[in-house]
């Protein structure tokens, strides 16, 4: 019985232990790696993405990521530094895909970047959290508990600008569905003239021409589709409706 009871302790152990957060940092080079990777994203998703979001707030949130995550690496880096420990030069591959689709989708981008950026704050959080608490290194434990609040007031600011912003800031432009809306909503376009062109090619159409924006903030055109040309329109969520001017 005593032996069975060793062993089924043994057994929830060993589940703890797996069912710790995967940021947690267990040595002074994990945590310099996963923090810097972390801070890197911060700043590079948010220069890639400036120029393609819509919500000024959310301009604005970027504009702040780039400035504080630019000094936070910084720092982390020179502390790395004087502690003989290695700061990778560059994202891993899931930051870097993540960036890289920033980088290629059409603008506006407010809702994957706002995703990105809950996501990448919430990690950061837990990180900085757990090593200011419980870090082997008593430098880098005191860079995460003066860098914690500050990761904490981003996290504020990203889902008070979510949760603020319209409807129209969290869609995703996705020009792929001509059925929906049955009509283009009307709202401040950001897609230049080339891009909306891009947008309705990917929604099947070919020979996009005469493309106009009205004083509603669509685009309007013609385009073909199975042979046939048609009034085409895109909106500024990227929905592409056919048979609407």
């Amino acid at each position: 019985m005593k032996n069975n009871l060793r062993l089924a302790s043994l057994s929830i152990a060993t589940a703890i232990s797996f069912a710790l957060p995967a940021l947690a940092a267990e040595t002074a080079q994990d945590f310099v790696t996963k923090a810097a990777i972390g801070g890197m994203f911060e700043e590079q998703s948010s220069k890639v993405a400036q120029d393609k979001l819509q919500n000024q707030s959310l301009k604005d949130f970027a504009q702040k990521m780039i400035s504080d995550h630019g000094a936070a690496n910084a720092k982390l880096e020179s502390i790395a530094g004087e502690q003989k420990l290695q700061v990778p030069s560059d994202l891993d591959a899931s930051h870097k895909s993540d960036v890289d689709k920033l980088q290629s989708a059409a603008a506006p981008v407010d809702a994957p970047y706002a995703d990105m950026q809950k996501a990448a704050h919430a990690d950061a959080v837990t990180l900085f959290e757990g090593y200011a608490k419980d870090g082997d290194n008593a430098v880098l434990k005191s860079f995460a508990a003066d860098t914690l609040p500050t990761l904490k007031m981003h996290q504020e600011m990203i889902d008070k600008v979510t949760a603020s912003a319209p409807a129209s800031d969290s869609t995703t432009p996705a020009a792929t569905d001509t059925s929906n809306p049955a009509a283009p909503v009307p709202g401040a376009n950001s897609f230049t003239e080339d891009q909306a062109k891009s947008a309705i090619a990917k929604a099947g159409y070919a020979d996009v021409s005469a493309l106009t924006k009205d004083d509603k903030g669509i685009w309007r055109g013609t385009a073909s589709k199975d042979g046939k040309s048609t009034p085409i329109a895109l909106d500024y969520q990227g929905n592409v409706v056919a048979g609407s001017n």
